[in-house]
């Protein structure tokens, strides 16, 4: 390995596992998930709205795209395939938990519960990899670290969707 490509590896491994966090603490997928909500409440909040859903839809869906690269780096740095202390790929998807509910959650006074039912679906999903999701983890690479994780935020905003729905009907009955 060449000392420039070296260095990649080594800078692309430590985003992969945000620094120490996927290195030091305990349940490194959660601390990971964590930090892609707080990054989700600080970075996307201006831009998900109706208005805004196609800006919103680029930077989710680039984001996501830069975790499989990053990924991938991860599970050489550290010689594993889909090693537990990369979660960049959590990190990466939390965004897309919250498609499109920005507004919502932004009127309701219940905010943190959002983001916490988010936060909690995503994570009953990503550990157990219901409806095929498991089969994701298959794909070479990067793909199959990040695939399983994306199909676990899709699935999350659904439910969520499903939830403000049930939610909204209620409130007009």
């Amino acid at each position: 390995m060449s000392e420039k490509t070296d260095f990649k590896t080594k800078a692309l491994g430590s985003i992969s596992t945000l620094g120490p966090i996927g290195r030091r603490l305990p349940a490194p997928g959660t601390w990971g998930s964590v930090a892609g909500v707080v990054f989700y409440w600080f970075a996307f909040q201006g831009i998900n709205t109706p208005e805004t859903w196609l800006q919103f839809a680029i930077w989710a869906a680039l984001l996501a795209a830069v975790a499989v690269p990053v990924c991938e780096a991860g599970e050489k740095f550290l010689g594993k395939t889909d090693p537990g202390e990369v979660n960049f790929d959590e990190f990466a998807v939390m965004p897309i938990c919250y498609a499109g509910l920005g507004e919502i959650m932004a009127q309701s006074a219940n905010t943190l519960y959002w983001l916490t039912a988010g936060f909690a679906l995503f994570r009953l999903f990503d550990i157990f990899k219901p409806f095929g999701i498991k089969k994701l983890q298959n794909l070479k690479g990067g793909w199959g670290v990040v695939a399983d994780d994306f199909a676990a935020a899709v699935l999350t905003c659904i439910c969520l969707w499903i939830g403000h729905l049930i939610i909204a009907a209620s409130a007009t009955a």
